[in-house]
């Protein structure tokens, strides 16, 4: 019942994606599974500081990984705030407690290389297929959205007079953000191909047959387009919402204009993107300075 009000009260309340909610549901859930085999069921309303103590024990055990531990602990904290704000506790079992340190890593993004090879030089398949494709790649490559973002763009959300798009992001949050010559004629050519296609969906992605794109087959695309032209690790939809930043960085944009392009609720969450970029000047430091040999 409490984690029904819970993802009810920040579905309608905090606004948080269909994404969101069901990582608040599940990791829940595996902490109710926890509850029963190790406590005989305890209720979550009497949850106490050891218990929560000693699941993090055990997820560290089986392996997990601190950043999903984390990634837990801050579920519950959100659970159990909301519990107290609604008065069925008093005293808040996660008071205190400190989660597993994670080692700081810098967003992994494409070279500017690989980007130009495959965006300048790869050979799409011809059509409707072949256009929309690189208008999905161009598209997350020079606005940074997110992948959930893209996919639900209308048509009507771009204004060609105005040469901008608008993005419906986290919590509901609209932005706008500016659309370049280039990319503006790629669109118009693509929804000229959907409209000759026959399709007629209000959303401006959509599959070869006519269907809204769906997460999975944004995550393939841009995996096996990545796949051909670099060998980094992560080939996913969100390296090149980092790729995006990174490269705007070390092209000379500022952070704060990088921060709202991006829907950053804060300047924090931007700051991340310079350590690549310092990691670029100490290259170029290094080879430059005459006394760096």
């Amino acid at each position: 019942m409490h984690i029904e009000n819970f993802l009810q009260f920040i579905q309608i309340e905090k606004r948080y994606s269909v994404n969101t909610l069901l990582s608040y549901k599940k990791d829940l859930e595996q902490f109710q599974v926890f509850l029963h085999l190790q406590y005989d069921d305890v209720p979550l309303e009497q949850v106490v500081f050891h218990q929560v103590r000693s699941w993090v024990v055990y997820l560290m055990q089986e392996g997990v990984n601190p950043r999903s531990i984390n990634r837990k602990l801050s579920t519950l904290r959100t659970f159990y705030k909301f519990l107290i704000r609604t008065g069925v506790i008093q005293q808040n079992p996660m008071q205190g407690l400190q989660g597993p340190k994670t080692s700081k890593r810098n967003p992994s993004f494409v070279p500017e290389s690989a980007m130009e090879q495959l965006l300048d030089k790869l050979v799409f398949p011809e059509g409707f297929e072949g256009v929309r494709d690189r208008a999905i790649l161009e598209t997350f490559y020079f606005t940074g959205i997110r992948r959930a973002e893209l996919m639900g763009i209308q048509e009507q959300d771009i204004n060609f007079g105005m040469h901008t798009l608008k993005v419906l992001g986290k919590r509901n949050k609209e932005r706008l953000i500016p659309l370049s010559p280039v990319l503006e004629e790629l669109l118009k050519t693509y929804i000229r191909e959907k409209s000759e296609a026959g399709f007629s969906s209000e959303n401006l992605f959509v599959d070869n047959k006519g269907r809204p794109i769906q997460a999975r087959f944004v995550y393939s695309l841009v995996n096996k387009y990545l796949s051909a032209v670099t060998t980094i690790e992560r080939k996913s939809p969100h390296i090149l919402r980092h790729t995006f930043a990174t490269h705007m960085l070390n092209n000379g944009a500022e952070l704060n204009a990088i921060k709202e392009i991006m829907g950053h609720a804060s300047l924090a969450a931007t700051q991340v993107y310079t350590h690549n970029s310092l990691e670029k000047l100490k290259q170029v430091h290094k080879k430059a300075h005459p006394r760096s040999k």
